[in-house]
């Protein structure tokens, strides 16, 4: 048997959200380290290890097999939530370590296969308000909201659950700015969170500038620019 798996900050963040005893899918699973991690801890639990290409699948397996978790944890080759069956009967979902834009295409595209899934455990790289919108619009509440930084990185961690949520996060008058932000990120306000929107703020800065410079002007989207810009100097004051 191998030493205990030892996670970055990121994942063992992720893997405090999945429910204990539970039945979990983790696509993009890199090593099966996460599943690993959680089924060495929790021996009620199981999980299946997606990934698309062929070396990081292999390379899956073997960590699968290294820790004698082939009882308990299945690896699977294929795209995204095609890797799922119906009567799988997953109960919680992780896609880690993507952006966010290839998450939501993950999600949207096998959204049918979420049936069974009560818990969606998501950390993107960027563009979270994209799987928010998603999220939304899919019908699962926002429960939890993480942000954290590790090795000069920052990473937002979303968690949606299926339940009748009536405290909901959301306010109808400033949806679009929840959904940049994150609802309850904005709420907490903490130190990660203004670093990263201070560092958002001169990014979006420098583009707008460029925007004015340029021959044509989208004017469009150099109004969506500068509400945003607006939204980062309110929630930064």
């Amino acid at each position: 048997m191998k030493t205990e798996i030892k996670l970055s900050k990121r994942l063992k963040m992720v893997a405090s959200y999945l429910s204990k005893g539970t039945f979990f899918a983790d696509i993009g699973s890199d090593h099966a380290y996460l599943p690993c991690y959680i089924c060495l801890k929790d021996e009620k639990s199981r999980a299946i290890a997606g990934e698309v290409r062929k070396g990081p699948y292999k390379r899956a397996l073997e960590t699968v097999e290294a820790y004698q978790l082939t009882n308990k944890i299945e690896v699977r080759l294929g795209n995204g939530l095609d890797i799922i069956n119906y009567n799988d009967g997953v109960k919680e979902l992780v896609v880690a370590g993507m952006g966010g834009s290839l998450i939501t295409q993950i999600i949207e595209s096998g959204k049918e296969k979420l049936i069974t899934m009560n818990r969606l455990i998501l950390q993107p790289n960027n563009a979270a308000h994209l799987i928010r919108k998603l999220l939304l619009d899919l019908g699962y509440s926002l429960t939890h909201e993480e942000i954290l930084e590790e090795n000069n990185h920052i990473y937002e961690i979303i968690v949606a659950d299926k339940i009748n949520n009536e405290r909901s996060q959301w306010n109808p008058t400033e949806m679009e700015k929840q959904l940049l932000f994150g609802p309850i990120l904005m709420k907490e306000n903490s130190p990660v969170f203004f670093k990263k929107w201070k560092m958002e703020k001169q990014k979006l800065i420098k583009v707008i500038h460029q925007m004015n410079n340029a021959k044509n002007i989208d004017y469009e989207k150099l109004a969506q620019y500068e509400t945003q810009l607006k939204w980062m100097e309110e929630i930064l004051s």
